[in-house]
Parts: C-alpha cells; structure tokens; sequence
C-alpha cells in the first residue's frame, strides 16, 4: 500500500522536464510519484492528445490552434525546446493512448483533466471513454474537469468511470462560492468521487466536509514539502506537485522519523 499523501506529479515531473510530455511522465515515474496529472484535447480529427493550452504559443513557438491541427500536424512541433534546459527538442505533443502504454506495466494513477473546447464537451468525454475502456488501465484513472457538466456527460457514458470535480478560486463553474458544503454539494450533484482543490481552497473544515460526505480530497499543486504533514494531519488522499521528487523524498523524511 503506497504512503500517504500520495505524491502525483502535476503534467508530470514538470519542475524539470517540458510539462506533458513522455519526458516529464518518464521522470515522474524514476523519483517515485505515485501516478501523473495531465491535460487532455482533441485534435482536428478528434484524435485524444496531452496539453494544457488550446493553442502552441507557450510550448511550441507557433500561434496554431490544436483544434485547426490534424495529429500528424501537430507531432511535426518541437514541444520541448521552450523549456528552461536543453536537451527535449525531441519532444512532441503525446497522445492519450501513448500514455497509458507508458504507464500500462506501473501502479500508477493517471488522473486525466477533459478539457473541453466551447461545443465540444460530448466529443472529448466520449473519446476519453472509449480510450478509457480499450485500456487495461481502467481501474486507476480518475477523470476531472473545471466543467462540471462534462463529468455529468462522462457519467452519463459510463457511470463506472471514476472522476473528481476540481475547484479553484475565479474559475470555477459554477462560480466559486466561499461555503464548502457547497463545494461539495456541486461535486456530489455531478456523482463525482473526489474533490480536487486549488491549495488555497484546501482549509480544514471544507477537506473535513468533503471527507465526512464521502469524497476523495485531493489537493492542487503544491511544491511546499510543508505539505506532506498538513496532508497528514487533515486526511488529504493526495498532492499534486510539479516536483514530485521533492515531496517524495520529504515523505519518506517525515516516515523514518
């Protein structure tokens, strides 16, 4: 049984490799995280692949839009070379099927944010379960989303998928409202199984809510190894963290004291 918190690296180990990509996820996997946060899109042909942004300005050096980018289009961008170290202009934009192969033969959670273009929501929930269930993965991806209503869609597709509604301070839709029960009322309406905060959501009274109604709290993205006792103390399943070998090795401090 992994320890807890469990330490999941944020677009993977992204504090030292271009975030979601193999590079960042391989990395994850050699400092010991226990599984990966990562963002998933569709491209022109409807094709799930890993990104956060909807375009390729900040990680690729082009304005194109991945919605205007066959996947054969988008695998010619260098993706890596933005990044503050050299040595990833390999890198290219992988797909949500290249993943799970990475990550077939591990432990490991995948925890995969739908993030769905305006009008697309149906489309990306249901290429995310139809990737979902043509792995052998199943078990350990947990599905999440800002949009409260693409998880409604995704359950409604396969109610056996587990998911996390995530909340973050003036983003949130619906709105971020101050009250956790009602945080966790909007994450119950949608039949989510964990509720993924922003840190500064992260109070003890709304994880203690969250975990008395019966939700997984996970907590995002945190790099403070001052983390991993709070986690502790208030029954926090898991951090998410852009330097996972850090919050790692601090854990394992913390476990041999």
């Amino acid at each position: 049984m992994c320890p807890a918190p469990l330490i999941i690296g944020h677009r993977g180990a992204s504090r030292f490799a271009p975030e979601n990509t193999l590079a960042a996820f391989r990395l994850a996997l050699e400092v010991g995280a226990d599984g990966v946060e990562f963002d998933v899109r569709l491209t022109r042909d409807g094709v799930p692949i890993i990104i956060h942004d909807d375009n390729l300005k900040r990680t690729g050096a082009t304005p194109s839009r991945l919605a205007d980018l066959s996947l054969t289009e988008l695998q010619q961008i260098d993706v890596g070379s933005w990044f503050r170290t050299g040595g990833f202009a390999s890198e290219r934009v992988p797909t949500l099927e290249q993943l799970f192969e990475l990550y077939g033969s591990t432990n490991s959670l995948l925890y995969l944010e739908m993030k769905p273009d305006p009008g697309e929501r149906e489309r990306l929930a249901q290429a995310c379960v139809e990737k979902v269930n043509t792995s052998s993965l199943k078990e350990r991806i947990i599905v999440e989303c800002f949009d409260l209503s693409a998880l409604s869609t995704l359950k409604s597709l396969d109610p056996s998928i587990r998911t996390a509604a995530l909340f973050e301070p003036g983003i949130t839709k619906p709105p971020f409202v101050t009250s956790g029960q009602r945080l966790v009322d909007q994450a119950l309406a949608v039949g989510a199984d964990e509720i993924a905060l922003h840190h500064r959501l992260a109070t003890e009274r709304v994880v203690k809510t969250a975990k008395n109604s019966g939700l997984t709290v996970v907590v995002w993205t945190v790099d403070e190894p001052s983390w991993i006792n709070r986690a502790l103390l208030s029954g926090t399943t898991a951090l998410l963290t852009n330097d996972p070998a850090l919050m790692v090795s601090q854990r394992e401090q913390l476990a041999s004291d």
